[in-house]
């Protein structure tokens, strides 16, 4: 995160009054914004983003920096389900806009974008990077922004605006250590080693693997590495001398290829677990390709793009033919999932005719059973609970679109709801 530059002193009075006066104008004009608003001719209450002919969303995205492969593909996505929708007649009357925002994850970039584009917008279905989201969350309740992040720490729970969709990265550990504990990969008194990125993401990561360890009689050795590490031999000759017998990686594509290529190339050759961010189709055109083909499994919330499910094979192929060239990553199907499911918020907003912002995020808190097609269902009613307590297992396969294909269908993560109740979101909601 880049820190700002202090004020020149001799005017730090005169410019706070005035910057104190803009921020309670700018916050008070957009709450009012999004709970007042004005009804239509169509008999429809709107706000910021809702005019008689248009419905405009926002995407703070990465179009240059480390997640630009990721971002390009949800961009993509998600303007297809628009055009989708706009050729089947919009929602409410209305057409839908993407107002595209790259803030290269630089997180004053994104707040700059974010003031920048909130006054136009009714809701974010794309917003990447979880120090960018930790940034924005007052403003988004603030502005009752319906915003589905691309980033799962479950720190971002608790916030009626903000949607964490499928699991969170606690959740994808636990169901990691039971993946290597049910299928013998590891035994009572083993060691794991639990490779994870500073900040939100691994520290939630870690903390899921910890208590399923404990659960299942195995210790965890952690190794705290940063974004820009991309060259993980030192972290290898660690844990190989801690004896690990297996390895969770919790962070990006560039890692998960250094450390399962060196751990092989060291004789280490021993199970490697990722959650859905450490994978990367482009992974498997690298040298690395064969050691991650034997070793790595990733744990995901939604299924490979290779899925045979009607709806995600209906996805593929309109996005090929819209996209060609482009590769069909993970990315597609999240951008694209997500996009279908705001559809529906606003659809259902509409219904009960009001396109408000605040309308808009009660109708997506009234979704108890939210199904796309692309995967399991999803209950958005618990603000405090992750939408789902299911996770599928995948491993790569360079033929297959995504570079992924299935290993396990998706399953109810064993423990979760024990884990969630010990952390004070227990309780029948979410849990699919």
């Amino acid at each position: 995160m880049n820190t700002p530059h202090p004020a020149h002193r001799v005017s730090t009075a005169v410019l706070a009054g005035a910057l104190a006066l803009l921020v309670a104008a700018t916050g008070c004009s957009a709450k009012a914004g999004g709970k007042s608003g004005t009804e239509g001719a169509d008999g429809v209450r709107t706000g910021p983003g809702v005019s008689a002919g248009t419905i405009r969303l926002g995407a703070l995205t990465d179009l240059t920096g480390p997640y630009a492969t990721l971002g390009k593909s949800i961009v993509q996505a998600q303007q297809m389900w628009a055009d989708e929708t706009n050729e089947a007649g919009g929602i409410c009357g209305r057409k839908v806009e993407i107002i595209v925002k790259d803030h290269g994850y630089d997180v004053q970039k994104a707040v700059t974008a974010y003031a920048d584009i909130s006054p136009d917008v009714v809701a974010l279905p794309q917003v990447i990077g979880s120090p960018v989201v930790a940034a924005l969350l007052d403003d988004v309740q603030r502005d009752h922004l319906l915003t589905f992040p691309q980033a799962w720490a479950a720190s971002l729970l608790g916030k009626d605006a903000v949607q964490v969709l499928g699991t969170t990265y606690d959740l994808d550990m636990i169901a990691a250590v039971d993946f290597l504990t049910r299928t013998r990969k590891l035994r009572k008194g083993d060691t794991i080693g639990h490779v994870y990125f500073e900040g939100d993401y691994g520290a939630n990561a870690l903390e899921g693997s910890t208590w399923a360890a404990r659960k299942a009689g195995v210790q965890v050795v952690g190794q705290k590495i940063k974004a820009t590490d991309t060259d993980l031999s030192a972290q290898v000759s660690a844990l190989r001398k801690e004896g690990v017998k297996a390895i969770l990686i919790s962070a990006g594509p560039a890692q998960t290829a250094s450390l399962v290529g060196v751990a092989a190339s060291r004789g280490l050759r021993v199970p490697v677990v990722s959650s859905a961010p450490g994978f990367a189709p482009q992974l498997m055109k690298t040298p690395a390709a064969p050691a991650l083909t034997a070793l790595l499994h990733v744990v995901s919330s939604a299924p490979a793009v290779s899925s045979d499910l009607p709806g995600v094979r209906r996805m593929v192929t309109a996005y090929q033919d819209q996209y060609p060239g482009s590769s069909v990553d993970s990315g597609v199907l999240s951008g694209y999932n997500a996009a279908k499911l705001l559809g529906a918020d606003l659809k259902k907003a509409c219904a009960a005719g009001s396109l408000a912002r605040e309308d808009v995020v009660k109708a997506h808190r009234s979704q108890h059973d939210a199904d796309t097609g692309l995967g399991v269902p999803q209950d958005f009613s618990d603000v405090h609970r992750p939408a789902s307590v299911a996770a599928y297992t995948l491993k790569p396969d360079a033929d297959a679109p995504g570079g992924l294909v299935g290993a396990e269908d998706a399953h109810r993560i064993p423990g979760a709801e024990e884990y969630l109740t010990e952390h004070g979101a227990g309780g029948g909601a979410g849990a699919r």
